[in-house]
């Protein structure tokens, strides 16, 4: 194998050769990267459930799907299998016969209300109290093998499988919002221990219902700002207030870079490193100290072998809450030095909302893009900086920049934290 296919620590260098993508600005990677550059928002109100009487009405909802009636696993399994596609597609691996393994992040399954009120107008006796032991006992008396079905962690994947050709067990996982990110990670060390030239990972989420919707709300993690959709979402603002929920997808062919190599294939960039570390601090805050992101953000580096100063661009984790959006500066400061006040760093959160299991995913494919078409998408909504995280968030506008290497940050609920680094093809 030559000497450029392998890297710092002999590991098969992992190559990007397809990307797909899926959000509320629309379908497929150029409509995509057409509205990010140009600093568009696919925030909008919400028209998929009723929002009277609840705090947020807003959402980066995807409407276009056409999965009716809605169900967040139906459409979380079209986002996938529409950025999957596209992905495979651009890699020019053959459609439907796909010759490695699935790596899926994606929401967290249970039965929707819609499910329980069919099973709540099913004859037989059920328990008065509500509760999930009401819905137990009536899933148990009255057997229904479709909304069984649609309760398998693994059967999205499964579905997915079948349509792409994968082989071998689909792998799905979530880890919160680093869902995407992990799939990522997964797929990376397979292809360096050798256990497969390349694999398929995908990043999604369609699971903006009423209770979700209103579980976020609890925790008052959701912005308020209901008035003027576009403008809700607004990492490192001063007057930010919480994160907009959204859907979407972000799929990635990867491959060993000699199997890239060998077929002729367009590289659209490497996996340089992964960083990740857990916190066990909080079931939704992060340790005070930050000290778990700054371990995330060191081991990234240290596995791609760079320094602070080889970076060029940071797509955020940048969620417009107050806590996260401080830490992640924080973390970055201790990591970064003064540096951080200069190296680019934007949220393409801003324009599409946070994609919760999605986001690592479809940020990775965005700082695949960055890199390679040479623009930096922009932060919107940045019109009053908050003094105490000074950064150049690329605010408002996109930026032409020359960046050879991007860190791409997740950092999820209940302490999940993953860090990419994405660079450029080595030369041969």
């Amino acid at each position: 194998m030559p000497s450029s296919d392998l890297d710092h620590l002999g590991r098969p260098v992992v190559a990007v050769t397809g990307v797909g993508l899926v959000t509320s600005l629309g379908r497929g990677v150029a409509d995509n990267w057409t509205a990010l550059t140009a600093g568009r928002s696919g925030i909008h109100t919400i028209t998929r459930f009723p929002t009277d009487n609840l705090r947020t009405t807003i959402a980066g909802t995807v409407d276009f799907m056409n999965v009716e009636p809605w169900s967040g696993i139906d459409l979380s399994y079209a986002l996938a299998e529409a950025a999957g596609r596209e992905a495979i597609q651009q890699s020019g691996l053959p459609d439907g016969d796909f010759a490695g393994p699935l790596f899926l992040a994606a929401p967290p399954i249970e039965l929707e209300w819609s499910q329980r009120l069919y099973l709540d107008g099913l004859p037989g006796e059920a328990r008065e109290e509500a509760g999930y032991d009401r819905l137990l006992d009536l899933a148990r008396s009255n057997r229904s093998q479709s909304i069984y079905d649609l309760t398998l962690f693994g059967g999205i994947s499964e579905r997915l499988s079948d349509e792409l050709g994968t082989r071998g067990l689909p792998v799905t996982l979530s880890t919160a919002c680093a869902s995407g990110a992990s799939a990522i990670q997964l797929g990376v060390e397979a292809i360096r221990r050798g256990e497969t030239e390349r694999c398929i990972a995908i990043g999604t989420d369609g699971s903006v219902g009423a209770e979700a919707l209103i579980r976020f709300s609890l925790l008052s993690a959701l912005s308020t700002q209901n008035a003027v959709p576009e403008r809700a979402s607004k990492p490192f603002s001063r007057d930010r207030d919480g994160f907009v929920m959204a859907e979407g997808a972000g799929a990635l062919v990867l491959e060993s870079l000699s199997a890239a190599r060998a077929r002729g294939a367009t590289v659209l960039g490497v996996l340089l490193g992964v960083g990740e570390k857990a916190d066990d601090f909080h079931r939704t805050r992060s340790k005070p100290d930050g000290s778990p992101i700054i371990a995330t953000l060191r081991a990234g580096l240290a596995d791609a072998g760079l320094r602070p100063e080889d970076i060029g661009y940071i797509n955020a984790h940048g969620t417009s809450t107050p806590e996260n959006d401080r830490m992640e500066y924080s973390g970055l400061a201790a990591v970064f030095g003064e540096n951080i006040q200069h190296t680019p760093i934007s949220s393409s959160k801003s324009m599409i909302g946070h994609t919760l299991t999605a986001a690592g995913a479809i940020e990775a494919v965005i700082s695949i893009l960055a890199m390679r078409e040479g623009v930096l998408p922009p932060t919107i909504n940045y019109d009053q900086p908050d003094p105490a995280i000074p950064l150049d968030t690329v605010p408002h506008t996109a930026r032409s920049a020359d960046v050879s290497a991007v860190l791409s940050n997740s950092f999820g609920f209940g302490g999940q934290n993953v860090s990419l680094v994405l660079g450029r093809e080595p030369r041969a």
